[in-house]
């Protein structure tokens, strides 16, 4: 337990690991937002087709992703952690569904991408400093 005050800003991760893995996480944000918005097909794919506004929501959350890019600290790490354990459906979709993207064309890809998915939550906790940010403050 710390004696930190609410106004106290957040330490910063400081291992060259953690700025590393920030970087890549926002490399990678950049990356799959550009995506939605120039290759939406794919992204579509991951989407039910029951799905109201599938092509809204494919934009919506590549602007969200590009909004998040960037070496972000502890308070955008929950927000890139949450945004990877909400698109966590779409991913189960495509393997229920057997919806060939993003070379996914077997069902031991589509598993593996889901074995992954939890990893994308970890590293976004850890690179930005959240997880000990919010162990320190507990």
């Amino acid at each position: 337990m710390t004696d930190r005050t609410v106004d106290e800003p957040t330490p910063s991760p400081t291992s060259t690991a953690q700025t590393l893995g920030r970087w890549a996480l926002a490399a990678l944000l950049l990356t799959a937002g550009t995506g939605h918005l120039i290759s939406p097909a794919s992204f579509l794919a991951q989407v039910p087709g029951w799905f109201p506004a599938r092509e809204a929501v494919v934009a919506l959350s590549g602007l969200v992703e590009l909004a998040l890019a960037g070496p972000r600290r502890v308070e955008v790490g929950w927000v890139v952690a949450g945004l990877f354990v909400v698109i966590f459906p779409g991913n189960v979709s495509q393997l229920v569904t057997g919806t060939d993207a993003f070379g996914l064309s077997s069902d031991l890809a589509r598993w593996i991408r889901l074995a992954f998915q939890p990893l994308l939550v970890v590293w976004a906790l850890w690179s930005t400093g959240a997880w000990r940010a919010w162990r320190e403050r507990s």
